[in-house]
């Protein structure tokens, strides 16, 4: 713009060199563009990947809250199922399950119920496993005494018998409860498992066949404990 108090060069020179400082801005402003300097903002926050999920996927059903809502849920599941798919999920749950009880069975604890966990409880089951019980015999003297009983000329001496058995078979299981809550309060000095419930514990374990025991017995027979 010319000004009144300068002349005509000065006023093209002063114009010149406004035109050369506005070209130079708008080319710093191209560069920053390209080499992205300055990103232009969206307008909204990023998603966050769960939510993209989410939407992808749809909202998750929540967990059953009555059995026969869960039953209901598996029948719809298994009517979406081909017959093939059925038979491997049917085959895989198998598998788990065995599974979790050869785990079991070895000991290890996340696998077994309440009743069976601690060290108390592994410790009564390894005096149990470790000596020969009374109680053991039940199982396979009630078999015998069925298949007698049937015998006439037999079967009227089974009473006494089977009374003479169960009076043995009762001061040995306080035999074994009075041992196992002895030895359990000199190893767990601290501990609050004992009186009747350990002892009842003790007996159910050694009413069983040593090889239908659940876990398996860890010590043999006549080891020290």
């Amino acid at each position: 713009m010319k000004m009144p108090w300068k002349s005509g060069a000065d006023a093209a020179a002063d114009s010149s060199a406004d035109t050369a400082e506005n070209a130079s801005d708008a080319a710093a402003d191209d560069d920053a563009k390209q080499s992205g300097a300055t990103t232009p903002g969206k307008g909204r926050p990023t998603p966050k990947r769960r939510d993209s999920q989410r939407r992808r996927t749809g909202p998750v059903a929540p967990p059953p809250t009555t059995r026969a809502e869960a039953r209901a849920r598996k029948k719809a599941q298994k009517s979406t199922l081909t017959k093939e798919e059925r038979k491997e999920l049917r085959a895989e749950r198998n598998k788990a399950r065995a599974d979790q009880r050869e785990k079991m069975m070895e000991g290890d604890e996340k696998y077994m119920i309440a009743r069976d966990r601690g060290p108390v409880r592994a410790y009564t089951r390894d005096l149990v496993d470790s000596r020969r019980n009374f109680a053991g015999l039940f199982m396979p003297f009630a078999v015998v005494l069925i298949v007698t009983m049937m015998i006439p000329s037999v079967s009227q001496y089974m009473s006494l018998v089977m009374l003479a058995f169960v009076v043995l078979m009762v001061i040995d299981s306080l035999i074994l409860g009075r041992l196992v809550n002895k030895r359990v309060r000199e190893r767990f000095p601290d501990s609050t498992d004992g009186g009747f419930r350990l002892g009842l514990y003790a007996f159910t374990r050694a009413m069983q066949l040593r090889m239908m025991r659940a876990p398996r017995p860890r010590v043999s027979l006549g080891a020290k404990v």
